[in-house]
C-alpha cells in the first residue's frame, strides 16, 4: 500500500498513515486503501484492536485532500463524499475496539475519522484538534454529524463546530475529546498497552454493546450494504 501500513502486533492491528508530507489526506486512491484494510481486520475471526496513528512528526489527519478536490467536477466530489462516509461509517462500526494515537495534527475530516473511533489518545504537547469544515466552507453532511456526535460532551461538540477552533491535547483532554494525553516519548506505548488490554474483550459481545450504542449508524450502513450482521 502507498498510503499506509497495516501490521499485527500480538491481538493489535496498528494501522500507520505514511503520507504525512501529504497530511495524510483522503483521495479516492487513500479511500481504496482504508477498505482494503478494514475487510482484511474484518476478515479476521479472533479478539483484536485496531490502533490508528501516523509516523509523520506533525501530522496525523488533516482531511480532503484539497489540491485533488480542485480538480474534480460537483458531480465527482459528490461521489468522493458518498465514498468517503462509507469509510467513516465502517470505521465507527468496525466489530472491535477502535483507538486514535493523534500525535500531530488533526483537522477536518481527519477530525471526523478521529471522532469515529471509540477512543482517542493525544499528545499533549504537540498538534491540534479542529473541525475546520466551517472555516474551509465545507459544511458537514448528515451522516458526519452523526459521527462527530459519538464525542461525549455536547457542549464541546457544538463550540469545535461551530468556531472552528483549533484545540491542543490539554484542552481536548477537558473537552472529553481526548480520553487521554501523553507526551511524544510514551504517546505509542501507551495507547498500544491500552488497545493491547481492549483486545482481550470478546469481539462479538464488544460488537454488539457498541452496535447497540450506534444503532442509527447501523441503520445507515445497512442501507448502504456496508454492515455484516
Amino acid at each position: 500500500m502507498s498510503f499506509m501500513h497495516l501490521e499485527k502486533r500480538g491481538a493489535v492491528f496498528v494501522l500507520t498513515l505514511t503520507n504525512g508530507d501529504q497530511d495524510n489526506t483522503f483521495n479516492p486512491d487513500v479511500l481504496a486503501e482504508y477498505h482494503q484494510v478494514l475487510d482484511r481486520i474484518e476478515d479476521h475471526p479472533d479478539n483484536a484492536a485496531l490502533l490508528i496513528t501516523s509516523n509523520h512528526p506533525k501530522t496525523f489527519c488533516n482531511g480532503i485532500d484539497l489540491p485533488w478536490l480542485l480538480t474534480q467536477t460537483p458531480e465527482g466530489f459528490q461521489e468522493f463524499v458518498h465514498q468517503l462516509e462509507n469509510v467513516l461509517l465502517r470505521i465507527a462500526l468496525l466489530d472491535l475496539p477502535v483507538i486514535a494515537a493523534i500525535n500531530g495534527n488533526c483537522y477536518a475530516g481527519g477530525a471526523i475519522l478521529a471522532s469515529a473511533c471509540d477512543f482517542r489518545f493525544m499528545r499533549e504537547d504537540r498538534g491540534r484538534f479542529c473541525f475546520s469544515e466551517v472555516n474551509i466552507k465545507i459544511p458537514f453532511t448528515p451522516l458526519m454529524v452523526d459521527i462527530i456526535q459519538l464525542l461525549p460532551d455536547a457542549q464541546a461538540l457544538r463550540d469545535l463546530a461551530l468556531t472552528g477552533k483549533a484545540v491542543g491535547g490539554i484542552e481536548a483532554y477537558k473537552m472529553k475529546v481526548a480520553d487521554r494525553i501523553f507526551g511524544e516519548a510514551t504517546l505509542h506505548s501507551e495507547a498500544l498497552a491500552f488497545a493491547e488490554t481492549m483486545a482481550e474483550k470478546h469481539r462479538a459481545t464488544y460488537a454488539t454493546i457498541k452496535h447497540t450504542l450506534r444503532s442509527r449508524l447501523v441503520t445507515e450502513a445497512q442501507a448502504r450494504g456496508l454492515h455484516r450482521a
